[in-house]
């Protein structure tokens, strides 16, 4: 493996045949640890600038979920560290930014379930095939945040204004199968033909001009990087405003408890 690669541990990265994988690598639900963040922010830029690498398929451990996005038990625990909350808000713009900006093209192979941050970064791929049977959302008000980390740039941009406050304001879920009806993703598979989808993409990338295929991925990104540029600052300060509020605690310890949050001070 390159050097560029060996700092990286919650991330499983492997090279082969100009193919960069970039797996999740804390199963079963791949949520996010620090680590993980810190990993998210640095691996676009050095997959862009590694002049091996041709295109990225971005998965995530096992079956279960690509990515369930936070942990509750560790939102409980930083609760109110302040420093720890703008670190992740700093690398949680380089990663949708990274992403868009990252001239490789990136297919994502959503392997399971993709949940707040999950489901951002599915969709910040340029290719997402998705399981049909997996569930994609950003639920990040049943948590008592504002989806200022992805969602609120990716969703309307994706699939329309009006589809997105469906789904951002309520937080409720698409199968792979409904998300692709919809046009939020690429394209939905059976389990069974998930691998072979990814690899038709992936040859397909392959068997065309690398530099016709990265100019093309930043043409099509122009407006997008531009709105993350101009907007995420912006978004990530309401997710502040929501995280240091009593509310965004009591949502998650509603969850945790298997109970009906109060909200009665609001």
């Amino acid at each position: 493996m390159p050097g560029r690669y060996e700092s990286y541990q919650a991330l499983s990265v492997t090279l082969r045949d100009h193919v960069l994988t970039v797996t999740l690598d804390n199963p079963p639900l791949n949520a996010m640890t620090p680590q993980t963040h810190d990993e998210l922010a640095r691996i676009w830029s050095d997959a862009g600038a590694d002049p091996d690498v041709r295109c990225i398929v971005f998965t995530g451990s096992g079956e279960r979920a690509f990515s369930a996005g936070g942990d509750l038990n560790g939102m409980v625990e930083t609760f109110g560290d302040r420093g720890h909350w703008q670190v992740s808000m700093v690398e949680a713009r380089a990663i949708i930014l990274g992403m868009l900006e990252c001239p490789k093209p990136i297919v994502a192979r959503i392997n399971g379930h993709a949940m707040g941050l999950g489901a951002s970064l599915a969709l910040a791929a340029d290719i997402t095939i998705m399981a049909e049977d997996a569930r994609i959302a950003d639920p990040h008000v049943n948590v008592g945040l504002a989806t200022g980390d992805g969602g609120a740039l990716l969703w309307p941009d994706l699939v329309g204004l009006v589809e997105a406050r469906r789904h951002l304001l309520t937080g409720d879920p698409l199968t792979g199968a409904e998300a692709a009806a919809k046009g939020l993703i690429t394209e939905a598979s059976t389990r069974e033909d998930l691998d072979a989808a990814v690899e038709r993409w992936v040859k397909g990338l392959l068997a065309k001009s690398p530099a016709a295929v990265q100019t093309t991925k930043q043409a099509l990104n122009l407006e997008l990087v531009d709105k993350a540029r101009r907007y995420m600052g912006e978004m990530l300060r309401l997710e502040t405003k929501s995280w240091e509020s009593p509310h965004h605690l009591e949502a998650v310890k509603a969850i945790l408890e298997k109970r009906e949050p109060d909200f009665s001070d609001s």
